[in-house]
This record gives structure tokens, C-alpha cells and sequence, in this order.
């Protein structure tokens, strides 16, 4: 495994945006300026004022930003701004190479799962499932939930042990038991599209984290199934979902909800399975280490960190 530098107060974080266009006037300038006010300099990729459709910028732009932020020797960490969509469209343009011989904190989260999973499989660096400039912070400080969960995850290079949820946001057993893996995953949509590419998730051995946003129930049951027929669950550890936030059941007469999908298509694997881990598109929202080795226990819904995620 790779992993970056911890990050200290007055370190320069780049900022990037490898997915959907930043939409709202004025997001970056208040993202950086809240990025200052945290107490980081900050260094802005092309990509976060560029507009191509719905991307921020051509898929060259967005590839040469992120290629650029990890040979750049002034940028110590690199966090997205938004998602939206246009990962997966630059996953074979990234210099992996480059990643690899200068590995950093790379942080975001939903359409940035894809660029999660390449970086993984492809150079073993240790990456972080967490908040974005633009969409949770721009203009307003983060809660100290999120906040705390963020530093501890980016700013010690102890293990960063049991991630709690806050005390209102119970979590559920669906298949108890434990087990060891490291932790990979993110956005179901992104962990689904990926297969069948040279870029796909393995889930050997692993601990699958699954969070999604405002899919269709029988989307999302078309999504894991993909994943079960694929053998993503006979081989993996365990699997832990996060929020699956406004994700209705299409005809409620006739449909079936996520619990029961859930039931369905990935209890039978036998695996240790809990839900509610507050993470995903929510707030407060943990930050998630993924590529690190972590215990959960299924029985007590709890997950610990067992390793660190960044070096001195």
C-alpha cells in the first residue's frame, strides 16, 4: 500500500474538479476562501472553473488537472469540489505512474468512487471517501461532526479506530458476524459501472462500503444484483451500506424497499452485514479511509480502523 503525508495547518490542498460542472455562482471563490479560513493554503485546478456541458471541462482538462496536482511538489493533499458525473470518462487518461511515485490525500466522494477504485487497484494508494470543497463547505464551515471525522482521518497517522455514528442515527444487522479486510467502495452507482472495465472493483478478501443517492429502488436492486452475479459478494469479507438518501420506491403498491432488497440479493451471501453508517450524501457525514485494513462487527454494527491512513 501507498499513502500521503498527513496533512498539518498551512499545507496547500489543491482543489479539483474531475466530475460535473460546478453549477452555483460564486462556489469556488467560497470554497477556497472557507478552505483559508481552515487554516490551508490553497492552489486551484483549471478544471474547477471550466464548463463542457455538464462537465467541468473537457475530459483533457479534467485528466491533466489531476495528473498535474500529484507531480505538483507545492500541493500536499487533493480534494475534489463537487461530483455530479465525468470520472469514468478520464480513468484511462490518469497517470497512475505519476500517482504512484508521488503519492498524496486524495479525498472526495459519489461520482469520485470511480477515480477511488482505479487509483486502489491500479497503485495501491490509500484514498478517503469524505466531504468536497464546493458541496460541504463553500460558504459555510463544516459541522464539527464532519469536521472532526475529516482531520482525524487526514491529520493523524495514528489508526483512526471505531468510526460512531452520532447517537441519533442508529445502525442495523442484517447477517451477524465479523471479519478483517480493508475497506473499499463508495458510490454503488460508480462500483456497478466499473464492471467489466479494466478498472473494477476487487472484492477479495475485502470489507464493501455502499452508499447511493436518489436511485430508484429497483435501480438499486438492478445495481447489487449486478454486483452479486458478478461474484463481488461471494468473495468479499463483508459489506457495510451507508445512506441511501431520497431513494423512493417507485410504485408502492408494487415495489419493494431497500431493507427488502437488501434481504434479498445480499443477505444470501452469507457475509457480516450491517446498515446505517453515516456516510454518503448526508450530513454529518464520516470520512471513510479505503484501502486500509479494518475490522467490523456485524453483531454490534461497529467498524474500526485497525491501521493508519497517512505517514508522518
Amino acid at each position: 500500500m501507498l499513502y500521503g503525508k498527513k496533512l498539518k495547518f498551512g499545507d496547500t490542498i489543491g482543489l479539483i474538479a474531475p466530475s460535473g460542472a460546478v453549477r452555483t455562482p460564486g462556489a469556488i471563490d467560497a470554497a477556497i476562501a472557507e478552505t483559508e479560513r481552515m487554516g490551508f493554503r490553497v492552489k486551484v485546478g483549471e478544471s474547477c472553473r471550466a464548463k463542457y456541458g455538464y462537465l467541468s471541462g473537457s475530459d483533457e482538462v479534467r485528466a491533466r488537472d489531476v495528473n498535474r496536482m500529484f507531480l505538483d511538489d507545492e500541493v500536499d493533499a487533493i480534494i475534489c469540489v463537487r461530483g455530479g458525473y465525468g470520472t469514468m470518462r478520464i480513468l484511462d487518461q490518469l497517470d497512475y505512474d505519476a500517482i504512484a511515485a508521488h503519492p498524496k490525500i486524495f479525498v472526495g466522494f459519489s461520482d469520485i468512487t470511480a477515480m477511488h477504485i482505479a487509483i486502489l487497484e491500479k497503485t495501491g494508494l490509500v484514498t478517503f471517501h469524505g466531504p468536497m470543497a464546493a458541496s460541504n463547505w463553500a460558504g459555510k464551515p463544516l459541522g464539527d461532526f464532519c469536521r472532526e471525522s475529516l482531520y482525524r482521518a487526514l491529520m493523524n497517522a495514528a489508526p483512526a479506530g471505531e468510526l460512531l455514528n452520532p447517537p441519533e442515527y442508529p445502525r442495523q444487522t442484517v447477517n451477524a458476524g465479523a471479519c478483517e479486510g480493508q475497506l473499499v467502495g463508495g458510490n454503488l452507482t460508480l462500483i456497478a459501472g466499473t464492471i467489466g472495465t479494466p478498472w473494477q472493483l476487487d472484492t477479495t478478501g475485502r470489507i464493501i462500503f455502499i452508499e447511493d443517492i436518489g436511485e430508484r429502488t429497483y435501480c438499486l436492486d438492478r445495481m447489487l444484483t449486478q454486483m452479486r452475479l458478478a461474484g463481488m459478494f461471494e468473495k468479499c469479507a463483508g459489506v457495510v451500506f451507508g445512506d441511501f438518501a431520497d431513494c423512493p420506491i417507485e410504485y408502492p403498491e408494487f415495489g419493494c424497499s431497500l431493507e427488502e432488497i437488501i434481504n434479498d440479493v445480499v443477505k444470501p451471501c452469507g457475509k457480516p452485514i450491517f446498515t446505517g453508517l453515516r456516510c454518503g450524501h448526508c450530513t454529518p457525514k464520516l470520512t471513510l479511509p479505503l484501502g486500509v485494513k479494518c475490522r467490523m462487527d456485524a453483531d454490534h454494527c461497529t467498524l474500526n480502523v485497525l491501521e493508519s491512513a497517512v505517514t508522518e
